[in-house]
């Protein structure tokens, strides 16, 4: 069956990366969510308080990935105990933060989180919320890395 996953974990373009080769990843999309602006756009979310996330929404097949070995790369491939700040980037739309759809991926982000806590020596800051509204962004963010351009992931 066919499910969803949304994070942010910094810099949507490095995410996405990490993940659109993953088996059982059939799609992905990049955007915000999380936030109070209704539409917003890279560059609102940027330079405005429009306190959005840069996020990574993704298709999975849970009969070839579960939900649980998905977070299990989310953890790698950012650092969940740095505060609304991932590598050179700094601001709350960088947050690091699982959006659930639904109680079972709510219960499954929790033991997760707890589960790695013992792999880093500071505190998981990582946020668990609620899926929200989820604004695609902007076609060329879409695949950036893929498209030739760099990122530092």
């Amino acid at each position: 069956m066919i499910q969803k996953a949304l994070f942010g974990a910094g810099c949507f373009w490095g995410i996405e990366e990490h993940f659109r080769t993953i088996n059982g990843v059939i799609k992905t999309e990049v955007g915000y969510s999380g936030g109070k602006t209704k539409n917003p756009t890279y560059e609102s979310v940027c330079y405005e308080n429009t306190d959005h996330a840069e996020v990574l929404m993704l298709e999975y097949e849970d009969n070839v990935i579960s939900y649980d070995n998905l977070l299990d790369q989310f953890w790698k491939c950012h650092d969940p105990t740095t505060l609304d700040k991932q590598g050179p980037d700094i601001g709350r739309q960088y947050r690091s933060v699982i959006y659930y759809y639904n109680s079972e991926q709510k219960k499954i982000a929790n033991k997760s989180k707890e589960n790695h806590q013992s792999n880093f020596q500071n505190k998981i800051v990582t946020e668990i919320s609620q899926a929200d509204i989820f604004y695609r962004a902007e076609e060329y963010h879409q695949q950036y890395v893929k498209k030739g351009n760099s990122c530092a992931i």
